[in-house]
């Protein structure tokens, strides 16, 4: 097997990786190396292992021929010769040296996952969290609560017939674990930040599982980061366990550079009378496909999902939902926005499904594109499907350009050009950043927007090499 090395001043790290060639080649990489992954994970990672492999045998990767990917192109990313550290070497990083909180504000417990594994770090914030919350590993979780671990771990994942899901479930080996238990409320939020670090084209694959019980609150913030100059490809799958009457917010913000392929996969279970917000929000990147589906399985349940998307030169981003209501009396609300420029190109698939047995449900979704150049492209795919007699539901999608009017209005009274259009754009996201409910990220987060659609922020701002 070929071997690639990352060189560091401290150490070098020996990588395995693929022979270029798609699919079939991981095949190969599998079939040779099972026994090194599975050695090097976790017992409850282990069990579906196996049958992960063997759909992602049978189905591949996704190609923009699906339905589902008609808006997301990775046959060039996929074709990258990248890096895989199945043998689970330790990477020579300090993440506090090479990170710079976005949200500088911000009261959090702060976890980082070095591209596809928990890195532990003594932070006294984290001393402070509330009795019986579990946050780390969840290949050391696993061996410490097997059982808790054995409950959820790929429940939500092992269902899906998906590609880039099998081929996760077929080589993660580590991912971020949180687990809050009955009647237990979180009093500041949970930061987690991922950071892709290599000096070789480099690919992780990680895992991650979020479990709140029954009464339960909590806020987790997940940040995206890059720090070297190379090509980065992530594969994330993220399983959430919301118990009944429990509150969950999940919090999502990219900020990587031109050269990252981030593939992320969001897959949210709720319980009945729980509450869930997700927002996602994409600053600047290179390809991005977020999968986000969530399944109301029980009566009363109250799911808010939004997203925003800024975007120029020849970046992608795709956000492909599902929002499935299985039982009555249930509300979901879903909002995306983008704001296009240049050759960028953006793709939006929302689909809202509502079971025969899902009476009284009320599911609203819109989606809201503005252009800010002909080159530009956005393609909206908003979907009903619905089997109850007894609900209220609606959809919609826009694509245009800056309201004209409005632009002449603030230019007879003075306004130049340039501001009026980016009052005009930020009046255009703000009630997506309204949607935050952790005051410090809020506020931030207008002052990142107002950079991004200045032009100022072109590649990530939270890693020191950015600077």
């Amino acid at each position: 097997m070929e071997q690639k090395e990352i060189k560091d001043k401290s150490n070098s790290v020996n990588l395995p990786i693929r022979e270029v060639g798609g699919a079939s080649s991981y095949i190969n990489l599998y079939n040779q190396h099972h026994e090194s992954i599975k050695n090097h994970s976790a017992e409850v990672m282990n069990e579906s292992r196996d049958a992960s492999f063997a759909l992602f045998e049978e189905l591949g990767f996704p190609t923009s021929a699906l339905e589902n990917y008609k808006y997301t192109d990775l046959k060039e990313a996929l074709s990258i010769d990248y890096g895989l550290n199945i043998n689970r070497l330790n990477f020579p990083i300090d993440p506090y040296d090479v990170f710079k909180c976005d949200v500088p504000g911000i009261n959090s417990y702060l976890f980082f996952v070095v591209n596809d594994g928990f890195y532990p770090v003594n932070d006294e914030r984290n001393s402070a969290l509330p009795e019986g919350v579990i946050i780390g590993s969840v290949k050391e979780i696993a061996k410490s609560k097997p059982e808790l671990l054995k409950n959820y771990f790929a429940k939500l994942s092992a269902e899906k017939k998906d590609g880039l899901i099998a081929f996760n479930g077929a080589f993660a080996q580590d991912g971020f674990c949180m687990y809050v238990p009955k009647n237990v409320t979180l009093d500041k939020p949970i930061q987690l930040v991922n950071i892709m670090r290599s000096d070789v084209d480099f690919m992780a694959v990680s895992h991650n599982l979020i479990i709140l019980e029954e009464g339960s609150k909590a806020q987790l913030l997940v940040c995206d980061h890059t720090v070297d100059d190379v090509r980065f490809l992530s594969n994330r799958v993220t399983e959430v366990f919301v118990g009944e009457n429990a509150t969950y917010e999940h919090y999502k913000l990219e900020n990587t550079h031109i050269k990252t392929t981030n593939l992320s996969t969001l897959l949210i279970d709720q319980s009945a009378s729980s509450t869930v917000l997700a927002n996602v929000i994409t600053l600047h990147n290179g390809v991005t496909r977020n999968t986000i589906e969530i399944d109301l399985d029980g009566e009363n349940c109250e799911t808010s999902l939004c997203g925003m998307v800024i975007a120029d030169k020849k970046q992608l981003v795709d956000n492909f939902t599902s929002i499935i209501h299985n039982k009555p009396n249930c509300h979901s609300k879903e909002l995306f926005k983008y704001v296009m420029d240049d050759y960028s190109k953006g793709g939006f698939t929302g689909k809202l499904y509502v079971a025969k047995d899902a009476q009284k449900t009320a599911a609203f979704q819109t989606n809201k594109n503005i252009l800010l150049k002909k080159t530009a492209k956005m393609r909206t795919k908003p979907q009903l499907e619905i089997y109850a007699d007894d609900v209220k539901c609606s959809h919609g999608a826009t694509i245009g350009q800056l309201d004209e009017t409005a632009m002449f209005y603030m230019r007879q009274r003075g306004i130049p050009e340039v501001e009026a259009r980016l009052l005009l754009m930020f009046a255009f996201t703000a009630d997506v950043i309204e949607q935050i409910r952790i005051p410090a990220l809020q506020d931030r987060m207008k002052l990142l927007v107002e950079k991004r659609l200045r032009g100022e922020l072109s590649k990530c701002e939270g890693c020191v090499i950015c600077q």
